[in-house]
């Protein structure tokens, strides 16, 4: 069993930053690829950053750049930082692990809300 917590949401102005926070209850990097999804009002959840337990990351193609994951394997912490945030960035950001136990078996956090706005 995981239980994962976001945190760093919040309010932030267009071209502004911000850095999630995605925090484990037990050490899990070595065994689980962990990725940042994100929910739009109105929209599906969509795949922002995964990385594996061997420190390969992956993106999103539309975010070029601007978002970096990166984990603190002795905190048990995933981050996600973001950078030239635009409105269209506006969503539900989950923390997620996936980890193989017989089949894969993902575990989520409740999300923490940005909202990028004048």
């Amino acid at each position: 069993q995981v239980q994962l917590v976001e945190s760093g949401g919040g309010l932030v102005q267009p071209g502004g930053s911000l850095r999630l926070s995605c925090a484990a209850s037990r050490n899990i990097f070595s065994i689980a690829t962990m990725a940042w999804y994100r929910q739009a009002p109105g929209k599906q959840r969509e795949l922002v950053a995964s990385i594996t337990s061997g420190g390969s990351t992956n993106y999103a193609d539309s975010l070029k750049g601007r978002f970096t994951i990166s984990r603190d394997n002795a905190k048990n912490t995933m981050y996600l930082q973001m950078n030239s945030l635009k409105p269209e960035d506006t969503a539900v950001y989950y923390c997620n692990a996936k980890i193989y136990s017989g089949g894969f078996v993902y575990y989520w956090g409740n999300g923490t809300l940005v909202t990028v706005s004048s």
